[in-house]
């Protein structure tokens, strides 16, 4: 299908580099080309694809790139469908795909694919599940959108192996046959409304994990999530549920997880705090039991997981006060989440990129919060937001002088808990340098 091929990769990154290696031991004419200068690439990769004799176009996206000879662009998933290039490939009929389905086409027929998605709770869930089979002594493999590209792990994978795989929405936008056997969508509310245009559209990116799926694959949805079950009304598959509040095929009831009437565990058992983490899971118990796997190992996994670095991670100790970094909250969604997830004081760390977010709506959530500190380009906002709630707030340019602040209001039994609800962008390349940075300072404590 893509031997000998001509190919042009949008954009470089972790997915980029990966296709390319697999495009090259395929015998394809290679040009892969990213809008940023070559100096703020990885050049490591750089240097890969030079040693290769790949084509390189860095700084630019020329107009005269894109014609009649390529036969495929494998887009980075971050770009959006209307890139130019993109346009004038639906023009010239030429397939616009993504690593995922480069990969996809060319794993053993015989794999069992486990892809989950959501708008939270879909990295905790897969790293979960992972965690799970692999103790279980299952031959699993962990990739997608997680940070491991699927084509990196293709000369890994055998016959009759397992994939659980993270799939972003942004990968979903440009999958054609993709098809995974388990599919799992964690839950759906408003988020990437600037790459999509709108939630309807959104979501209708979301479901497309499910629309290659016939009646002998399984679909897992949340069922006190409204608009997933609406979404997915009309799909093929068999449909297995979880809940917190209905008896499910797996359920949670009196402080304990069941499947079906089988007890498997108390969550009191679980490291992980707060209720999303519970329907997280759940997934995870769900999905394991298709593969009869033992309670017991189960129970192994869930007491020991610590979390997904950077999503309500908790981070340490130091006099009494307990950190948690949830850089990953860049949406206010995701700090309501955390918010819920203590009892404890809290000092929010809020704010970030100007975007527009509606820190509003974070008011049925605040009641803990003692302390607001203010950080970033939308920090007058946070403390405009604090005032109004006549919660003591600080604000600082830059996390470093908030931290500061921070352990001047912090008392013994406290909360230091990093959940911005804003993007990363006006200071950072990532969100997570954000929250390495958090850490940091938390580690300077103790020495």
């Amino acid at each position: 299908m893509f031997e000998n091929k001509k190919v042009l990769i949008l954009g470089l990154a972790r997915s980029g580099f990966s296709a390319a290696l697999t495009l090259y031991k395929l015998n394809c004419e290679i040009i892969v080309n990213d809008y940023n200068q070559e100096d703020k690439l990885d050049s490591n990769q750089i240097n890969k694809l030079k040693e290769l004799g790949i084509t390189c176009i860095f700084g630019s996206h020329p107009d005269d790139l894109i014609d009649n000879t390529i036969d495929y662009i494998i887009k980075n998933p971050g770009i959006r469908n209307d890139h130019k290039y993109v346009l004038k490939a639906n023009e010239l009929n030429i397939p616009v795909i993504n690593e995922v389905e480069l990969a996809y086409n060319l794993l053993p027929k015989d794999v069992k694919i486990i892809s989950i998605t959501g708008s939270n709770g879909k990295t905790t869930t897969t790293t979960l599940t992972y965690k799970i089979l692999e103790s279980a002594g299952l031959p699993v493999h962990l990739a997608g959108n997680i940070g491991t590209p699927l084509c990196s792990i293709l000369d890994k994978v055998k016959s009759g192996d397992i994939i659980v795989s993270e799939i972003s929405c942004q990968q979903l936008a440009n999958v054609d046959k993709f098809k995974p056997n388990i599919a799992v969508l964690t839950n759906l509310s408003p988020a990437h409304i600037d790459f999509f245009g709108s939630y309807d559209k959104y979501k209708k990116v979301k479901t497309k994990l499910f629309k290659n799926q016939t009646n002998e694959d399984i679909a897992i949805l949340n069922v006190d999530n409204k608009d997933s079950i609406e979404e997915t009304k009309d799909i093929k598959s068999q449909k297995l549920y979880i809940s917190l509040n209905n008896k499910k095929d797996v359920y949670y009831k009196n402080n304990n997880i069941y499947y079906h009437d089988e007890l498997v565990m108390n969550r009191n058992l679980m490291f992980l705090k707060g209720n999303h983490n519970v329907q997280n899971a759940m997934d995870a118990i769900l999905v394991s039991k298709l593969f009869d796997v033992s309670n017991d190992v189960i129970i192994n996994v869930l007491k020991n997981f610590r979390g997904v670095e950077h999503r309500l991670e908790y981070v340490d100790e130091v006099n009494g006060v307990k950190y948690y970094n949830d850089t990953e909250a860049t949406n206010i969604k995701c700090t309501q989440i955390a918010l819920s997830s203590f009892h404890e004081p809290i000092i929010l760390f809020l704010g970030g990129l100007e975007r527009g977010q509606n820190f509003d709506d974070l008011n049925d959530y605040i009641k803990n919060v003692k302390v607001i500190i203010g950080i970033g380009e939308c920090r007058e906002r946070v403390r405009e937001f604090a005032n109004n709630n006549n919660i003591e707030n600080y604000i600082f340019e830059h996390l470093k002088d908030g931290f500061k602040k921070s352990l001047e209001v912090s008392n013994k039994g406290d909360i230091v808990l990093l959940s911005p609800a804003s993007a990363s962008w006006d200071q950072y390349k990532e969100c997570e340098e954000r929250g390495a940075e958090f850490k940091k300072y938390v580690e300077e404590l103790k020495k």
